[in-house]
């Protein structure tokens, strides 16, 4: 008997705007419970995949599936299904913290009460007094983990993260990176875009994509051993110079 399908299926997934081809005949998989980072540099094509899988961008060409569930076929049943951070609109900045966590929980359907038990929770790890504060004037650590807190609300079961680590100091990444290793643990299901590179250590796999093409997937250990590398710079130069040679 075959197991379960995997948490994201992509297969043959492209992205054209106008005559440019931002993603090219893409395939990945991404396991239940699985932290998969997706590293690239800006403009390879991470964002615009993302998109595609969350339903916000058509596809042009190929699959998604979630769960075993086609994005195009059940786009309500999948919706319930994702949680989504985006890259640079992820709350309202002239917002308190917490209003942002008022209107999201509202239009995500949860009650009142729900949400002020949520907002309460919040209250427990971060100062009310920050959380007060419009979302432009928090520091950006913070800031981060009120988006990541926002995107949880409706309690998704698999979750895409884009650059959530962009723009913060790397103590507020390794914070970060360990409200993701939680997440994990609770069962969640997580694809997580950056381009830093030293990111790929926290990751179960990675994706490297380069010019809207996966270059490389696999382990990070293995890959290092597979293709005789010695850091992940390394091996993301190495795909790339490799691809770009076929």
């Amino acid at each position: 008997m075959s197991g379960p399908p995997p948490a994201i299926a992509v297969r043959s997934l492209s992205k054209n705007f106008g005559r440019f081809p931002a993603v090219r005949d893409i395939s990945f998989d991404v396991g239940r419970e699985e932290i998969v980072g997706f590293l690239g540099p800006n403009g390879a094509g991470k964002t615009t995949t993302i998109k595609m899988i969350t339903g916000l961008l058509k596809i042009t060409s190929g699959t998604v599936w979630i769960d075993g569930l086609d994005s195009r076929e059940h786009p309500a049943a999948i919706k319930r299904k994702l949680g989504y951070m985006s890259q640079k609109f992820s709350l309202y900045p002239l917002l308190t913290a917490l209003e942002n966590i008022e209107f999201f929980g509202g239009i995500s359907g949860l009650a009142p009460a729900q949400v002020r038990r949520q907002a309460a929770r919040l209250q427990e790890e971060v100062s009310p007094v920050i959380l007060r504060q419009k979302v432009q004037d928090i520091p950006p650590g913070i800031r981060q983990k009120v988006a990541l807190f926002v995107c949880l609300l409706p309690g998704p079961e698999i979750i895409l993260l884009d650059e959530p680590t962009s723009g913060v100091d790397p103590e507020a990444r390794r914070r970060f990176w360990g409200e993701i290793y939680g997440l994990k643990t609770g069962g969640k299901t997580l694809l997580v875009s950056t381009h830093n590179l030293d990111e790929a250590e926290y990751c179960d796999r990675i994706l490297i994509i380069h010019n809207g093409v996966i270059v490389a997937e696999g382990e990070p250990g293995e890959l290092l051993r597979i293709r005789k590398q010695a850091t992940i710079e390394d091996l993301f130069q190495a795909a790339i110079r490799d691809h770009g040679q076929d």
